[in-house]
């Protein structure tokens, strides 16, 4: 028996929000359910659960589908996009490689 996933309200509605923009996005270009399900190379009831909201399909799969009825997730301009990798990369390589937990209790009692 596998354990349910719990999700922060934040991360549910932000999914949900996401998920309407999509169905926005289809209706407005007048794609059928298959159409777009067709186009991204999914299932219509995989699409569905994009559009609901649910949190179990692929984070690839929903920025597909998303990117295909021109939902913007980050930057539009994929030389503004680069740029914000590129500074988030080099950020990090400023970081320690590794966080590691204290596993040993410190004993000051004197």
């Amino acid at each position: 028996m596998t354990k349910q996933r719990t999700y922060s309200k934040y991360a549910k509605e932000a999914a949900f929000l996401l998920g309407q923009q999509i169905k926005l996005g289809r209706k407005n270009r007048q794609w059928s359910e298959q159409n777009l399900a067709a186009r991204a190379g999914i299932s219509r009831a995989t699409l569905q659960k994009i559009e609901t909201g649910e949190m179990s399909p692929s984070i690839g799969l929903v920025f597909e589908v998303a990117a295909l009825v021109g939902i913007p997730l980050f930057e539009q301009d994929s030389r503004a996009l680069a740029t914000s990798i590129e500074l988030t990369q080099s950020k990090i390589s400023l970081l320690p490689k590794r966080i590691k937990t204290k596993t040993k209790a410190v004993d000051d009692d004197f």
